[in-house]
């Protein structure tokens, strides 16, 4: 179910919980509400018009974070890589590539190519470059908690930096963390492996994230300051 309230498209889900919970999520901003499996429509709504303001609040918190512009990929705009900021020269041959030199990201494409096609090649070396980390990180952490993933997949998302289905224990990593600082991906990991064993952010997910990563919470600030890509339906 979904309501608008005020303007502001709220995602409601019923579960099997005593108490309602609000949540404004990053990156952009998405509200949506918990509430317990008999609690009437009606209720909820008045709930969520009691917390129009505080909604408000964090939406516009979002709406506000720096956003890249959208990408030409020509010399002088920025790529972010792990969290540190390059100016793009962009150099015209006869094959692609990307290389990291000092400040810059010297990208080489072939003169004729679109924005289009020069924003699939950077994707894809971002993806590598995801997979390589992920491919590092996940059997540490899934050794630390003991949980285990059965499988893993990367994908564009303008919503969720990560995502979980329980059922086949598979999770899906944002490809954008490729552009984040290192740390923000090991949170990522590891609240997804713990939401194989708790579907909710309740008081036993909380406890889980303090005993594995203590400052989970610094990091997950660091992540939702960053900059974000510009909002665009992606791969």
């Amino acid at each position: 179910m979904t309501l608008n309230i005020s303007g502001i498209a709220i995602e409601v889900c019923k579960k099997n919980i005593k108490n309602m919970r609000l949540y404004v999520k990053p990156p952009n901003g998405n509200v949506t509400v918990s509430a317990p499996l008999i609690m009437s429509d009606e209720a909820i709504e008045r709930f969520v018009r009691t917390k129009v303001s505080w909604i408000r609040k964090q939406v516009d918190k979002f709406d506000n974070q720096p956003r890249q512009s959208e990408r030409e990929y020509v010399s002088g705009e920025t790529l972010y890589v792990w969290g540190k900021q390059y100016y793009l020269q962009t150099e015209y041959r006869n094959r692609n590539s990307i290389a990291l030199s000092g400040d810059k990201a010297i990208l080489t494409v072939r003169r004729e190519s679109s924005a289009l096609q020069r924003e699939n090649y950077v994707r894809e070396w971002y993806r590598e470059l995801l997979k390589a980390e992920i491919t590092r990180l996940l059997p540490r952490w899934e050794k630390i908690t003991g949980l285990k993933a059965a499988n893993w997949q990367i994908k564009y998302m303008t919503t969720r930096w990560g995502t979980c289905n329980t059922k086949i224990r598979k999770i899906w990593l944002n490809l954008q963390l490729a552009k984040k600082s290192p740390e923000c991906l090991e949170y990522v990991i590891l609240h997804e492996l713990v939401h194989l064993v708790e579907k909710s952010h309740n008081e036993r997910f909380v406890s889980l994230m303090d005993k594995y990563m203590p400052m989970w919470r610094e990091v997950r600030a660091t992540l939702n300051r960053q900059t974000l890509d510009y909002s665009h339906s992606g791969k």
